[in-house]
């Protein structure tokens, strides 16, 4: 596995370059995302990798987020929702496992979860509502992966300080039992300082 979320160019030299997912967000063009998604994934393959952490399925929505901001298709919930389909659908026919990123939803934050730990402040609607559309859509759609964030969500888990990533309530609760999905759960990097300002690598792996 690895993140090809703009395409193998991103990590490696002589691949296919492709732009931030905002560029293709300002097309408004599915057909245009699901044939990137069709060509990285045949680039992914060549590599022998099987799963991309993509597509990013985080609303852009706050202007002073240090992190995900270009990384998003878009502030509007139906557009990130119909480009996410469209790159699952374009990875799939390439044969690559996809992975909708960050779970619950990183956009509207204004910390960088490899710095600290972001919260969303919100109500349990309103992530219902919002910044949980695009990974309900993608769910739908056949993703196999889900990555979770490094987010803490007090609505959702009432620990304080209790990230996504390490969290009962919004793992198993939430993802797999209310949202459905039975495919594979991983997590954003654990080397992150969301998570080692907070927890020992122990601490962490075993939550």
């Amino acid at each position: 596995s690895s993140d090809f979320e703009r395409g193998l160019a991103m990590r490696i030299e002589d691949a296919t370059s492709f732009p931030y997912n905002m560029a293709l967000g300002a097309t408004q063009d599915e057909e245009l995302v699901r044939e990137m998604a069709r060509i990285v994934a045949k680039e992914t393959r060549a590599l022998g990798v099987h799963q991309n952490y993509a597509p990013v399925a985080d609303i852009n929505n706050n202007a002073d987020n240090p992190i995900i901001n270009i990384r998003a298709y878009a502030e509007d919930v139906d557009l990130v929702s119909k480009l996410c389909k469209a790159f699952i659908k374009g990875s799939h026919e390439g044969n690559v496992v996809t992975t909708v990123k960050h779970f619950p939803g990183h956009g509207d934050t204004n910390i960088d979860s490899h710095k600290d730990l972001p919260r969303l402040s919100f109500t349990e609607d309103r992530i219902f509502n919002f910044e949980l559309k695009p990974f309900i859509a993608s769910i739908k759609a056949g993703v196999k992966s889900v990555m979770v964030g490094h987010l803490e969500v007090p609505s959702i888990e009432p620990e304080k300080g209790l990230p996504a990533t390490l969290s009962y309530e919004i793992i198993t609760r939430l993802l797999k039992e209310r949202l459905g999905f039975d495919g594979l759960v991983v997590t954003d990097a654990m080397n992150m300082n969301a998570i080692t300002n907070y927890f020992s690598a122990a601490e962490a792996a075993v939550l």
